[in-house]
């Protein structure tokens, strides 16, 4: 399933989609940030047909490096979509 990212930080995001997940589910993820970052999540919120609170668990060094880079980009206005 593909789905909007809202909401990004080094901990989670929110995940805009229309057929969302219950509450605790464990996902694998794929986040495309200029290179594909593939990350485990847990669902910790739903809001039915809108999206689901996703907090990352596990994320590698170097997933955690781009991210981050990525995030401080954002801030300075620098970051484009993957």
């Amino acid at each position: 399933m593909r789905g909007a990212t809202a909401d990004l930080s080094l901990t989670g995001c929110y995940i805009e989609i229309r057929f969302t997940f219950p509450v605790g589910t464990k996902l694998d993820m794929h986040l495309e940030l200029g290179r594909t970052l593939h990350l485990q999540g847990t669902v910790v919120t739903n809001t039915p047909q809108v999206g689901n609170g996703i907090i990352f668990r596990d994320v590698g060094a170097e997933d955690q490096k781009e991210l981050k880079s990525y995030i401080e980009a954002a801030d300075k206005g620098q970051a484009s979509p993957g």
